[in-house]
């Protein structure tokens, strides 16, 4: 199983960034996807969920009517949509695969593979 992140950088406050994920080595329509993101000195958080048919599942309430997760099943990709963008937004972003027949899946305990992370920094 590998999942690797793409599309951070350098944006201004206001401005747009996408992140995708791309899956391999698995069947990835038979599993729940998630953005996760790790700030300094704070710990890993959930951002965003979607389930296997495409349906979001979970938004944090700090990016609802912002960001927007989506998928791709035939390319094995999830992606991020970030817009208006704030300082605070500042992070390493991960993707992460739920581990199959979870419930839960707010915690990073709920998760089995993770992306290597990809940096985002907005500035002010």
């Amino acid at each position: 199983v590998q999942l690797q992140a793409s599309g951070g950088g350098l944006v201004q406050a206001g401005g747009s960034l996408t992140l995708s994920c791309a899956a391999s080595g698995y069947t990835f329509s038979n599993y729940v996807m998630s953005w996760f993101r790790q700030a300094p000195g704070k710990e890993r958080e959930i951002v965003a969920a979607i389930r296997w048919s495409g349906d979001t599942l979970y938004y944090a309430d700090f990016v609802k009517g912002r960001f927007t997760i989506s998928r791709d099943n035939a390319k094995n990709t999830v992606s991020l949509q970030m817009n208006s963008l704030k300082p605070d937004d500042t992070a390493v972003y991960y993707c992460a695969r739920r581990i199959r027949g979870r419930i839960s899946y707010v915690s990073t305990t709920d998760y089995d593979y993770w992306g290597q992370g990809t940096q985002v920094t907005v500035s002010s």
